[in-house]
């Protein structure tokens, strides 16, 4: 049987259409503007030298035109120039000393917001701005629209000056796109986009649908992911996080360090779920039936599963002994499941023996099991092969 991620199978309505996109104008534009200016840079320093050597040639040509004519050469030839190259500059050093200094990029979350700014393409469902956005409030609960989340700041392109990171999101419902952007300032001191770091995305074993924090270390950008986005009921206790490390080359952001792929989930087994029939007995005066049904569950996976629920079964009818009694009461807590109780170690199998009262009516025609990890804290998991836990029951009498 094939295996299947279940953490992200509840978020397949969400990512249907995510897909690598090419980076917006904005941050094409900002790099051709960087570029520009280097070039612009250079070509004024060369028309300086021109107007200090131009006067000091056309001086000495003067001189030399007063001169007598040379006689003849001398016997003993004297020594012509020497020459030898400019030294090249130390590759930790990034611009030269006579470069001007570059822009402070250091940017708060009320300029970014005030600003009219050019982002990269989302890769969520309807977030399509890309230029002259203005970014709403993390409060903000608008969806299709994009907001900021959170800044740092940091030197992040060895320019010697500090640029700013931003947490930006896109509500798609009750779950939002993300996305790392780095900001920097133009010599006339305008916000420009330097590019994105990285963004939510499913792309392989490697996606991560949330990202909860961004630092600035040693020049590279660490930003702590996780491989689901808590929502739609499912808990915050189901996702895995790790820290990716990023470095601007350039041109672009890439990955540079930290974990690129998620593997298995280490804390989920396999449970499958078995059962006879549903058998009625005969209707007293009142015409209700005893009832019997028996389930079995086996823990295919490597991990113990602490406890097991059953759900469903109390369609069958009102629980009236056998294993019902091996159900652990409900504690007062309105989520307890119809009946926890004790769990299958990996690589065995366990039954259980449910008796039921059943009314005139019957148990209807949709009677069925459904078999739920449990950890020792009472907390609930996803299956590994979620297909085979749940069980039609067939009723016989």
């Amino acid at each position: 049987m094939p295996e299947q991620d279940p953490l992200r199978a509840r978020f397949a309505a969400y990512r249907g259409d995510l897909t690598d996109r090419i980076d917006g104008p904005g941050p094409d534009a900002a790099r051709r503007t960087l570029r520009r200016r280097r070039r612009v840079t250079v070509a004024t320093g060369a028309l300086a030298v021109t107007l200090v050597v131009a006067p000091i040639a056309a001086v000495a040509a003067l001189r030399d035109a007063d001169a007598p004519p040379p006689g003849p050469p001398a016997s003993t030839p004297t020594a012509g120039p020497t020459w030898s190259p400019s030294p090249r500059p130390s590759p930790s050093i990034s611009r030269s000393p006579s470069s001007p200094a570059a822009p402070d990029g250091r940017i708060t979350e009320r300029q970014l917001r005030a600003a009219a700014l050019d982002l990269p393409a989302w890769a969520g469902r309807n977030c399509a701005d890309t230029t002259r956005v203005t970014l709403l409030p993390a409060t903000t609960t608008q969806t299709d629209r994009p907001y900021l989340i959170s800044v740092t700041h940091g030197d992040v392109d060895a320019d010697g000056a500090t640029e700013t990171l931003a947490l930006l999101g896109c509500r798609i419902g009750e779950a939002s796109a993300k996305q790392v952007v780095a900001f920097d300032r133009d010599a006339g001191g305008r916000i420009v986009t330097l590019g994105r770091v990285t963004r939510t995305h499913e792309e392989g074993d490697g996606g991560f649908e949330d990202v909860r924090a961004v630092a600035v270390a040693g020049g590279r950008v660490r930003v702590q992911v996780a491989d689901i986005q808590p929502c739609c009921s499912v808990p915050a206790y189901w996702a895995r996080q790790q820290w990716r490390t990023y470095g601007w080359d350039g041109e672009r952001f890439a990955q540079t360090d930290g974990p690129t792929t998620w593997g298995r989930d280490s804390r989920l087994t396999d449970l499958a779920i078995s059962a006879g029939p549903l058998v009625l007995e005969p209707a007293d005066q009142l015409g209700r039936r005893q009832g019997t049904v028996t389930v079995t569950v086996t823990n295919r996976g490597a991990v113990d599963a602490d406890r097991v629920a059953f759900h469903e079964l109390e369609r069958a009818g009102t629980p009236d002994g056998g294993d019902w009694d091996r159900c652990e009461p409900a504690r007062g807590r309105s989520d307890w499941p119809p009946c926890l109780t004790d769990g299958v170690p990996a690589g065995e199998r366990r039954s259980w023996t449910f008796r039921f009262r059943v009314e005139p009516e019957g148990p209807g025609a949709d009677v069925s099991a459904r078999v739920v990890h449990h950890s020792a804290d009472h907390r609930y998991w996803p299956d590994l092969t979620p297909g085979d836990n749940q069980i039609d029951l067939r009723v016989d009498g």
